[in-house]
């Protein structure tokens, strides 16, 4: 039986949204024993990270696990992952061998590797992750590629602890400036756990070009509709805080510029008013604020926003780590290792 991936959220039901949601609070409330000991994990890096990277590493020492990382073309050869080509470039090693030896020596995979920002046609195959998910004989868990689906998770803990039932929420996920056109993955996600939850969900950005991936689009609709919200796309600012119980902020490149990112800069920059500040927020129905990190204060946000009590950012890069202790032992399905842990401690008592 192939092993369980969590690649994306898409893949998951609310019910077992819902579980992994409450097996992190519960580990966040009463932190677990090695519920993974003598387990291993490979951390695969791509990019750079400061919280995927510390609350992967710590999660899975506190769990009893250890955690190997590795960064391809730093100390590990670099990958190739396109399918019969004719390797003499600069990859040393191809992917079906990689996943293949990693799974042979740890329990799971975890990568992150964001797309190239060349060609979104491309890009949003997600082929390298797919790739790994394809030849690995053991759970892989995307860290961020063109989605990021452990921040979904980390995002939705915060809400419910600051907000409880988040079912008929209003929900705004607005643009906003930066100098860089950046991965449009956080904003696919957070379209992906807000209407998977029920909220209504806005989704606020300068114009069309703007728009996110239509495949993310579509299934915020769908899952908005299955699960009681709403979802809709607005670009007048005012109307869409106007109410909001919860604003989170992300910026991203226009995809119809992705690769002539010299085009698009005029464009973007002609937006910096989107910034969140407390104008926009004293608009809202007292929401709470949050962002992925990192931020550039007062740039994203002022620091007005970012410092408030309604701030949830510190909170929300916190819940990394319970709720991906929560994917880890879900993956590898430690209920009967918790039976065995206890029944060896009866036994030794």
């Amino acid at each position: 039986m192939p092993p369980r991936h969590f690649l994306s959220t898409r893949d998951w039901s609310r019910a077992e949204i819902d579980a992994l949601l409450a097996q992190a609070a519960d580990f966040k409330a009463d932190p677990p024993g090695p519920l993974l000991a003598g387990k291993t994990i490979a951390l695969v890096f791509f990019n750079p990270s400061l919280r995927t990277r510390t609350s992967m590493e710590v999660g899975a020492w506190r769990l009893g696990a250890h955690a190997v990382v590795l960064e391809p073309g730093k100390g590990a050869w670099p990958i190739e992952f396109e399918a019969g080509v004719v390797m003499d470039g600069d990859a040393e090693e191809h992917i079906s061998e990689v996943a293949r030896v990693l799974s042979s020596y740890c329990d799971m995979i975890a990568v992150r590797k964001f797309p190239e920002f060349k060609d979104w046609s491309v890009d949003r195959e997600d082929a390298a992750i797919r790739a790994f998910a394809a030849y690995s004989t053991v759970p892989v868990i995307n860290l961020e590629t063109i989605e990021h689906p452990c921040q979904e998770l980390a995002h939705a803990l915060a809400l419910q602890e600051r907000r409880g039932d988040l079912q008929g929420k209003k929900y705004v996920l607005t643009w906003t400036y930066h100098p860089k056109p950046l991965n449009t993955a956080v904003a696919n996600s957070s379209l992906l756990i807000a209407s998977k939850l029920g909220m209504n969900v806005t989704l606020l950005c300068p114009d069309e070009r703007y728009l996110l991936d239509d495949r993310y689009m579509s299934a915020a609709a769908s899952q908005a509709a299955e699960h009681g919200g709403s979802f809709s796309v607005s670009h007048d600012i005012d109307a869409s805080y106007d109410g909001a119980e919860i604003v989170y902020a992300k910026s991203w490149g226009a995809i119809p510029f992705f690769g002539a990112w010299d085009e698009e800069k005029s464009i973007r920059d002609a937006y910096k008013h989107f910034i969140v500040d407390e104008q926009k927020m004293s608009l809202t129905n007292d929401a709470v604020f949050s962002h992925c990190l990192p931020m550039r204060r007062n740039v994203k946000a002022t620091d007005g926003v970012v410092d408030a009590p309604t701030s949830l950012i510190i909170e929300e890069a916190a819940n990394r780590l319970p709720t991906q202790q929560a994917i880890m032992t879900t993956l590898l399905d430690t209920t009967n290792c918790s039976a065995a842990m206890l029944e060896r401690e009866v036994i030794h008592a």
